[in-house]
């Protein structure tokens, strides 16, 4: 296995040194959610920003993680079918795709859906992963556009794999228990050289009232919440499609996840310290699928469902094409739909504009009555 290392590169010194000088001209202090952008986007040093590989099935290829593009083609295949009909139904022949990452899903649901796209349009940050992207997608290049930002309006049919868990979120800590605990922001300063929480008075809180005697860490998604009402203001009519870690949030603000959810991932490890190794690690944060629609709904859009990816891929027909994989390829493809994989935590949330249908991914197992 490749080792793990936080030694610094001449990139993540320059992008350590860049926070620290936005930290000090903020005057020593910056909420989380500014130092989690700053350590991800920031042009050509930000963890998404540079040309370090992050992913991959296997960390000996260098990566991060893995995503369910990249661990099975079968991922792509399968929500391929929810996506067609929701083409149909939505009347439109266009997909928008956040995030894509290294291409894989892009190039499984292009291959899946044929003539059904008549244009992709990847739309991401990251300008290093485009021409991977690129390469990968050779083929379909007459179907393809790259955007950073989305026009004014549009429609068809939006997916977003592993998105919604990379925007930044605020942190928020309690010190003391529910009866007389005090709620303050956490952020990020520096001290003796190095970067250091901080935490001020706040009048933020999270949505719900956390019960409880101890100490309480949590994140609110305000960047999450804002994505989806962009989508809801310029989407004119189609679907979208979010899958993503997480839970709703009664789940999310239980008292036991007094820990938070914020999360790194490097060489395929994964750790709860963001504030090292700025740069060379993914810092990661779980959905409130609930804010998300919440969201969603004072914007205009209709839930059109809520479910585990395990159900959702299970309805979409992926038991059948697993069958006719090799044992080793189907072994691989289970992890999508093991419960102690990616089959329980992962969700997908699906919304709309312009149309609602029963959506063929929710037919059984639909959760949306619990957000």
């Amino acid at each position: 296995m490749q080792a793990v290392t936080t030694e610094p590169t001449s990139l993540t010194t320059a992008l350590q040194t860049h926070i620290a000088q936005a930290i000090a001209a903020a005057g020593g202090w910056i909420g989380f959610d500014r130092f989690m952008a700053l350590a991800l986007y920031t042009p050509g040093l930000g963890y998404y920003a540079n040309d370090s590989t992050k992913f991959g099935a296997m960390p000996q290829s260098g990566s991060d993680f893995v995503t369910a593009p990249e661990l099975t083609p079968l991922f792509g295949q399968t929500l391929a079918v929810q996506v067609d009909e929701a083409l149909a139904h939505t009347g439109t022949h266009a997909v928008w795709e956040f995030g894509a990452g290294s291409g894989a899903l892009a190039l499984q649901l292009l291959d899946a859906l044929g003539d059904r796209v008549q244009r992709y349009t990847i739309v991401d940050l990251s300008g290093s992963l485009r021409a991977r992207q690129q390469a990968l997608l050779a083929r379909h290049a007459h179907k393809l556009q790259w955007v950073d930002a989305l026009p004014a309006q549009f429609e068809g049919v939006v997916v977003g794999n592993e998105v919604l868990d990379a925007m930044p979120v605020q942190l928020l800590a309690r010190h003391g228990g529910h009866e007389g605990g005090v709620w303050h922001e956490r952020g990020v300063a520096v001290h003796e050289g190095a970067f250091a929480w901080a935490d001020r008075p706040t009048d933020l809180r999270p949505p719900v009232e956390i019960e409880g005697p101890h100490d309480y860490l949590t994140e609110i998604h305000a960047q999450g919440e804002g994505f989806i009402r962009t989508l809801a203001d310029r989407l004119v009519r189609g679907a979208i499609f979010l899958l993503d870690y997480g839970f709703g949030e009664s789940e999310y603000y239980h008292p036991q996840r007094h820990m938070g959810t914020v999360m790194c991932h490097q060489g395929h490890l994964a750790d709860s310290d963001p504030l090292v190794a700025v740069g060379l690690k993914d810092i990661t944060a779980h959905v409130n699928f609930t804010a998300m629609a919440l969201a969603a709904q004072d914007a205009g859009l209709e839930v059109l469902g809520y479910t585990t990816q395990a159900h959702f891929l299970i309805n979409c027909g992926l038991l059948p094409r697993m069958e006719q994989l090799p044992q080793a390829q189907r072994a691989t493809a289970a992890k999508l739909i093991m419960e102690h994989e990616m089959g329980e935590l992962f969700k997908v949330l699906a919304l709309s504009k312009g149309t609602a249908w029963n959506a063929l991914g929710f037919v059984r197992g639909d959760r949306s009555h619990r957000l």
